[in-house]
């Protein structure tokens, strides 16, 4: 299969990069630094840019467009106000995840959509499925825009001498657009890390110059390994993990985004049943208590009994070895737990999430 190439994939190169295939591109995993040393440099009050163009950007438009989002996603976009941005969800007949996705309203007849690389073309192919009943216009525009990410303390003081707008009164899940050497950018105050920092999206002709922009201003480059620690110390789903079209909001602890009160939508009612039924597989935080690393599928017992397995797992040079794990029910609130690894099983406590301490600005 032909990997697809960012903008700024000669920029990676130049950087010395080490390009993996990664949900159909090649992207960096890390720079010559290395993983932790990217890790830190957001985490402990630097600034951090990730190129993660491979997510895809859709526009939905129209005079139906609200009635449209509302049916298709899982979150109360009707809540939305112009300028705020919305976590939420595309799901299936069965209540499973289509994709996570955020949802940005530009007018009440206009949004903007980002969701998940991997699910790019599944997700457009359901939403113009969907379009039929409704006056409204679904385009992707994924191919022409390029996703950076700058996260970290300075974020704000790295990007704010490039830009004409007050980025202090960009709000949390809130965004604006300007313009940079005559292109139409739109920044938005969310990431994925636990750090502050923004998004932006951006025409393909301004990547690479703001790329080097914003490294000539002290930002550095991060990997797609840093950017996993990142999100598993906080928690965060990641499709294919925490996620996916066999997981209902209700196993994955995100009901929180999924307003079953809103009006139908696609999903719901199988959404209710599994609530009202409880879940088959219940989500866990785990934080070892001796030591070893848990990895992605290894096995986790309650006492004695086998009752399911790492989904996310890492060690946090901060909260040391942590895992997001699905087991059964009957032992969701149970005390003893332990993972499997290396044929030793390593006892761990249930704790909540995030892991570590999120410093994103709220108000």
């Amino acid at each position: 299969m032909t990997l697809a190439r960012t903008p700024l994939f000669d920029e990676h190169g130049s950087a010395g990069g080490k390009m993996v295939p990664f949900a159909g591109f090649e992207m960096p995993v890390q720079y010559p630094a290395g993983a932790l040393k990217e890790y830190h440099i957001v985490r402990d009050g630097g600034c951090g840019l990730f190129d993660i163009s491979h997510m895809g950007q859709v526009r939905v438009q129209g005079p139906d467009a609200l009635a449209f989002l509302q049916y298709v996603t899982s979150n109360d976009v009707s809540r939305l106000t112009e300028g705020q941005v919305q976590y939420s969800a595309l799901l299936n007949n069965e209540g499973g995840f289509i994709d996570d996705i955020t949802t940005y309203k530009l007018s009440d007849d206009e949004y903007y959509l980002c969701i998940n690389a991997a699910n790019r073309h599944k997700d457009l192919a359901h939403l113009q499925r969907e379009t039929a009943p409704f006056r409204v216009s679904v385009c992707d525009e994924s191919d022409a825009t390029t996703l950076l990410a700058l996260q970290g303390e300075q974020a704000q003081s790295t990007l704010q001498p490039l830009v004409n707008i007050n980025l202090a009164g960009i709000g949390y899940y809130r965004f604006a657009t300007t313009e940079i050497d005559d292109h139409a950018v739109m920044i938005s105050r969310t990431g994925y890390t636990g750090e502050d920092g923004f998004e932006l999206y951006l025409p393909n002709a301004l990547a690479v110059p703001l790329w080097r922009a914003l490294l000539a201003a002290g930002a550095r480059p991060i990997g797609l390994a840093a950017r996993d620690m990142l999100r598993t110390e906080m928690g965060y789903a990641l499709y294919g993990h925490e996620i996916s079209d066999q997981v209902t909001p209700v196993e994955a602890k995100l009901m929180w985004i999924t307003k079953l009160d809103k009006g139908d939508f696609i999903g719901r009612d199988a959404v209710r049943a599994r609530r009202e039924q409880g879940p088959e597989r219940c989500l866990i935080a785990l934080k070892l208590t001796g030591r070893g690393i848990p990895r992605e599928h290894y096995r986790v017992f309650a006492g004695d009994a086998a009752t399911g397995e790492v989904i996310s797992g890492m060690f946090s040079p901060i909260a040391g070895g942590i895992a997001l794990a699905y087991v059964q029910p009957e032992h969701a609130e149970t005390g003893e737990f332990s993972v499997e690894i290396r044929g030793r099983r390593i006892a761990a406590e249930r704790t909540r999430t995030p892991f570590v301490r999120s410093r994103v600005k709220k108000s």
